[in-house]
């Protein structure tokens, strides 16, 4: 196999089959990290992962990059536990990165509103051992691997890890090809950041980069802007039903989300979250907002 850019499905059964029509790459593959994506990069003395995979699911991560493989970097793109619930696997052997933020909310106890329980701190070996506040920088067996923070889009410690090379860019749950965007407004991710940071992506790559989600599908940078220009007519739709002081059933019963290139598996949720998300960000619609 030749090192045009791309993407290898090595586990199976992560992603669509027309992922495999792009150009393929030796060195940089997305594996099933328990229904999550898992990017693994192959490098001269291991390998660099963007997430490491839903609990329990670590075994079989490793399982996929080979026999006696070692993981060396591991990037976090947030604190969920999907993305990093087998940290203490590779944490004796591997530097995890991650924004400051992400090491904060896995070094404390936190209310996790979606389920209504407390999630307890992680084990210090769980959490990341550096951590950045804007962005970086790193080479590894001739890649260029850049990553950055973006500000408030799923939670307030999101990152993208771009492997310029090879022109992928991982987004974490930036992107949301498949299941419903959600925001954490506990962490302060609302709407308008979730633009904003489509918008620093889609400078960053061009036509031919492969886009890589949490879940589902790798993706196009078309693929990806149809997604923020949907993104963009769901935050006008709610700026204005915010300002005429609509809750988030106000907003379901008026069909605020309808005639969207996408159906909702949870409106009420997203709009509940969308919603409270805003008035935390009252200052930012106009000046009208009180």
């Amino acid at each position: 196999m030749n090192r045009r850019q791309a993407i290898q499905c090595v586990a199976g059964g992560v992603l669509a089959a027309r992922t495999l029509s792009a150009q393929q790459s030796n060195k940089l593959s997305v594996i099933d990290g328990g229904g999550a994506n898992v990017v693994a990069f192959s490098t001269g003395d291991g390998f660099v992962l963007v997430d490491g995979g839903v609990p329990k699911f670590g075994d079989k991560v490793m399982a996929a990059l080979g026999a006696n493989a070692k993981v060396r970097i591991l990037f976090n793109t947030h604190h969920h536990t999907d993305q990093t619930g087998n940290n203490e696997m590779f944490s004796a052997a591997a530097k995890i990165i991650a924004h400051k933020r992400t090491l904060e909310w896995m070094s404390a106890d936190h209310w996790v509103q979606a389920e209504e329980r407390y999630e307890k701190a992680r084990p210090k070996a769980a959490r990341p051992s550096e951590t950045f506040l804007t962005t970086g920088s790193m080479k590894t067996d001739g890649e260029q691997i850049d990553y950055g923070y973006l500000t408030l889009a799923h939670t307030n410690g999101d990152i993208y890890v771009f492997f310029r090379n090879e022109n992928v860019l991982a987004v974490g749950d930036v992107a949301s090809p498949l299941r419903d965007p959600e925001l954490d407004y506990l962490t302060g991710a609302w709407i308008g950041g979730r633009v904003d940071s489509m918008d620093i992506l889609l400078k960053l790559a061009n036509d031919q980069t492969r886009i890589v989600p949490a879940y589902g599908p790798v993706m196009s940078k078309a693929e990806f802007k149809a997604e923020r220009d949907m993104m963009e007519e769901v935050r006008e739709r709610l700026f204005k039903q915010i300002k005429q002081g609509d809750g988030p059933k106000d907003m379901l019963e008026g069909g605020v989300l309808k005639g969207l290139p996408r159906t909702w598996k949870d409106p009420y949720k997203f709009l509940y979250d969308a919603a409270k998300g805003l008035w935390a960000h009252h200052n930012k619609l106009d000046r009208t907002v009180v």
